[in-house]
C-alpha cells in the first residue's frame, strides 16, 4: 500500500479505545500525523496545544459530547475540517452538526475505505477553496490595478508578461527573463516569488556581473574551512542561503564558461558541493535567471553553453522596452509621482500636457529606471503641484528612433544591434572621460547600475 506523502494532522476524539486505536493505525499507514483524545474536553485541550487539519469526533461521549465540543471549540476550529461519527446517527443530528460547523457526518460502523474517501473528499474541497481564493485575488489585481508586484501597465505587451508570470508562479519551473537594462527584470522575479508557494521562504538576488570570477563558485556554492587560502571558516553559498525559496541569478550571461558546467549540474541534480567539501548537499531552490545579453549570440560565439541555456530557458519571459509600450508612460508617471510624494513629502498632482507629450515621444534608452529617475528629478525641481516641461532634462543625445540612432552613431552598416552597441560603447567612453574615470559617477551619469556598467565595460573591452 502506497503511503500518502503529506504532513496533514488529524485529531481523533472518541471514548472507545479500540476505535481510537483502529483509526490511528489505519490513517497512520496513509502517512497522516494522528493524535487522539478520549472525549471532547481532552480534544479541546489538544487544540490549545497545536492546530489540526482534520478532526474525527464521536457524538456520544461522557463529560463532553461531540456536539458540546463543536459549540465550545467553534473559534478554535475555524481553519479545521470536522467530521462527526456516531452509531446513533439521524438526519436531524447530522443537520445540527452541520449548523455547528461540521463538514460531514459518518454513521458507525463504517468501512475503512469510507473514512479514507471522506477525508480525501475534504482535502480536495480545501485545495479547491485555496485555489479559488488565489485565482480571485489574481483576477482582481490584474483587472483592477493593472499591476504585478511593483510593476504597472495596461499595454498588451506588458499584460502578456504579467499573464505568463502569474501562470508560471504556481510551478517550480526555471524561468529566464530577458530584456534591456532598466525594463524591470528583477521586479518580475520578485513578483513570481511572491505569487508562488515559496513566498514564505527567502528571495535571494545576486548580480553575477558584480562577482569577481575567482570568487563566483564560492559565492554560489559555498566552501569549507581550509578549502583555499583565506577560507578560515565554513561559508554557505547563495544556493544554500535560498533553501526553500527562490534564487534570482541576474546577468546570468556573465557567468564564466568554466563555471557553467557546475551550474548546469546543480540545476539538474538539485545538489551542491561546497568547495573543499566531501559530501554533496541536497537543495530545494527555485531558480530564476535574467540577462540583457542575447544568449543565442553568446552560444554561437562559444561564450555560453547551449545545454545550460535550454535548462534555464524552460519558461522564457521577454520584457518589452519602454519605447514599445509608450501607452504605459502616463500610468507609470502617476505611479512614480505617488511613490515620491510619499518618500519626498512632495505634493505633485499631475504633469502638464506639453511635458507628457515629450515624455511619450522620448525613446527612453534607460527604460523604466530612467523614467523613474527623470520623474524624481522633476519633482525636486518643481515649484508647484504640476510638473512642467522645464522641470525635465532629456539630455542632448536622445535617439528619437532607430534610424536617427544609426545616423548619429557613425555606423555604415544596416544592423541595428551593432549600431546600438557602438553607440552604447561610445557613450560609456564619453561618460568615463567626463568623470575622470570614476565608475560610480559614470553609472549615475548614464542612469544605469554600477554592476551593469562593469558588465558593459567588460563586454565592449573598455578599460
Amino acid at each position: 500500500m502506497q503511503k500518502q506523502k503529506t504532513t496533514t494532522r488529524i485529531l481523533i476524539i472518541d471514548d472507545e479505545e479500540n476505535m481510537r486505536h483502529m483509526l490511528q493505525t489505519m490513517l497512520s499507514r496513509y502517512g497522516y500525523a494522528v493524535s487522539t483524545a478520549k472525549d471532547g474536553a481532552a480534544g479541546l485541550a489538544m487544540l490549545d496545544k497545536q492546530s489540526f487539519d482534520f478532526v474525527l469526533c464521536d457524538v456520544k461521549m461522557p463529560q463532553m459530547s461531540g456536539m458540546e465540543f463543536l459549540k465550545a471549540g467553534r473559534e478554535r476550529l475555524q481553519d479545521t475540517t470536522v467530521i462527526m461519527m456516531s452509531a446513533f446517527g439521524s438526519i436531524d443530528m447530522a443537520i445540527e452538526a452541520m449548523k455547528l460547523g461540521a463538514y460531514d457526518f459518518i454513521s458507525k460502523p463504517f468501512k475503512n475505505e469510507e473514512i479514507r474517501l471522506t477525508i480525501k473528499k475534504a482535502e480536495e474541497r480545501e485545495r479547491l477553496k485555496k485555489e479559488n481564493i488565489q485565482l480571485k485575488d489574481r483576477i482582481q489585481r490584474m483587472g483592477g490595478n493593472l499591476s504585478f508586484a511593483n510593476m504597472v501597465g495596461r499595454s498588451p505587451a506588458i499584460q502578456a508578461v504579467f499573464s505568463v508570470a502569474l501562470k508560471v508562479a504556481r510551478f517550480d519551473s526555471t524561468v529566464l527573463i530577458t530584456g534591456e537594462s532598466g525594463t524591470g527584470k528583477e521586479l518580475v522575479a520578485q513578483g513570481i516569488h511572491q505569487e508562488s508557494e515559496r513566498r514564505s521562504g527567502p528571495m535571494v538576488a545576486v548580480n553575477c556581473a558584480s562577482i569577481p570570477e575567482n570568487l563566483m563558485e564560492s559565492e554560489l556554492f559555498g566552501h569549507v574551512k581550509g578549502a583555499f587560502t583565506g577560507a578560515d571558516k565554513d561559508k554557505k553559498g547563495l544556493f544554500e542561503v535560498a533553501q526553500g525559496g527562490t534564487l534570482f541569478l541576474d546577468e546570468i550571461g556573465d557567468v564564466p564558461t568554466s563555471l557553467q558546467p557546475t551550474l548546469l549540474r546543480v540545476l539538474q541534480e538539485n545538489e551542491i558541493r561546497p568547495i573543499g567539501g566531501a559530501k554533496a548537499k541536497t537543495i530545494d531552490v527555485r531558480v530564476i535567471a535574467a540577462t540583457a545579453k542575447d544568449l543565442e549570440s553568446e552560444m554561437s560565439s562559444g561564450k555560453f553553453r547551449e545545454d545550460l541555456f535550454y535548462r534555464l530557458n524552460v519558461v522564457p519571459i521577454k520584457l518589452p522596452p519602454l519605447r514599445e509600450r509608450s501607452e504605459d508612460i502616463p500610468l507609470l508617471c502617476q505611479f512614480f509621482i505617488n511613490r515620491f510624494n510619499d518618500s519626498l513629502g512632495s505634493h505633485i498632482k499631475n504633469i502638464s500636457s506639453a511635458a507628457m507629450t515629450k515624455l511619450m515621444q522620448y525613446n527612453w534608452p534607460g527604460n523604466i529606471r530612467q523614467l523613474e529617475n527623470t520623474i524624481e528629478r522633476a519633482i525636486v525641481l518643481a515649484d508647484g503641484t504640476t510638473l512642467e516641461l522645464t522641470n525635465f532634462d532629456f539630455g542632448t543625445a536622445r535617439p528619437a528612433n532607430d534610424s536617427e540612432t544609426v545616423a548619429n552613431s557613425g555606423y555604415d552598416g544596416f544592423s541595428l544591434k551593432v549600431a546600438r552597441a557602438e553607440l552604447e560603447a561610445r557613450m560609456i567612453r564619453k561618460a568615463l572621460a567626463a568623470t575622470d574615470g570614476n565608475r560610480t559617477h559614470t553609472a549615475s551619469l548614464l542612469e544605469i547600475s554600477h554592476p551593469s556598467l562593469l558588465s558593459k565595460m567588460k563586454l565592449y573591452g573598455i578599460e
